[in-house]
């Protein structure tokens, strides 16, 4: 089977542990080593999200009074060139023919008059204290939202991804048997000027959405989003909370689920299982891999034939 991966934040950074090398490998060798027992009997494609990272490269450039900071597109080529490399180590280091395993930096397209750049709702970096927080909104511009009580974090446009940039070359590699990690950070955010020419945008692609459009471009057989929680839940918060594990669009179409959680997740899952009925789009725990493509774990979500 053809399996693209879109591994979340967790796969990198937990929530509360610092942003250090030395804990981000360590997290990586971890997912790596469930992404290789994939491999072993599939042809993955690896995709993640870069927000922690991106953020912490957005302040530091900031911080930097010799030059003007660099927009989000290039600081995003940064973080996704540094994870990938990670990734792809780590990964070459755990599976069985790991010299079969490359990055590839990917601009995903985007429409320069979304509506997203007018409203920004990505939250990117670390948290910040309230008064923290509002000395960055005033000296940098930057807009803010509460993600918890007290706590803050910078938030950016999201627009929604309209074509992989280098998808074929990604195909090419793929077809050829190459374990590719790509579309990192839900790609290098770029968009058509008025001349034709490619040109980034300061903006962060969700990545759960930018996987999607991915998998559906490359024809894959499943899409899982690893996360860190075991499955989609029903009612999540109340007493009445319950797993959801085989599902359809439909089904979840009549439900609500967080925004800045688990929302683009379903969306994203829901958009990938409606463009190929009967394909499989998983999500669920990192360590549950096989098991989501398998059928015995997380939540796994088929448009009906």
């Amino acid at each position: 089977m053809r399996v693209v991966v879109a591994l979340g934040g967790n796969a990198l950074l937990k929530r509360g542990e610092p942003m250090t090398a030395e804990v981000q490998r360590a997290n990586v060798r971890v997912a790596a080593e469930a992404l290789a027992d994939l491999a072993r009997d599939h042809d993955i494609v690896v995709a993640h999200g870069n927000g922690p990272q991106v953020g912490l490269l957005a302040l530091q450039a900031a911080a930097y009074k010799g030059v003007p900071p660099y927009p989000l597109d290039i600081l995003g080529a940064e973080s996704v060139g540094m994870i990938g490399y990670l990734v792809e180590q780590e990964m070459i280091n755990a599976m069985p023919d790991g010299s079969a395993c490359a990055t590839l930096l990917t601009q995903v397209e985007v429409d320069p008059d979304d509506p997203a750049f007018r409203t920004p709702t990505k939250p990117i970096g670390r948290l910040y204290e309230a008064d923290e927080a509002e000395k960055l909104r005033a000296e940098k511009n930057w807009p803010m939202v509460e993600e918890s009580t007290g706590k803050w974090r910078r938030v950016v446009p999201s627009p929604t991804p309209q074509r992989i940039v280098q998808v074929n070359p990604i195909r090419i590699l793929v077809e050829t048997g190459v374990t590719v990690i790509c579309a990192g950070g839900g790609g290098i955010p770029v968009i058509r000027n008025d001349e034709g020419d490619l040109e980034g945008v300061e903006a962060v692609i969700d990545k759960d959405h930018a996987a999607a459009l991915l998998a559906r471009e490359l024809n894959a057989d499943a899409f899982l989003m690893l996360t860190d929680v075991d499955a989609v839940y029903a009612d999540w918060g109340t007493p009445n909370q319950r797993p959801l594990q085989d599902t359809t669009p439909a089904e979840l179409s009549a439900m609500s689920f967080a925004a800045g959680s688990m929302g683009p997740k379903v969306e994203a899952a829901c958009t990938f299982a409606l463009s190929v009925p009967g394909r499989l789009a998983g999500i669920g725990r990192l360590q549950d891999a096989r098991a989501i493509l398998e059928g015995r774990a997380g939540t796994r979500v088929r448009a009906v034939e």
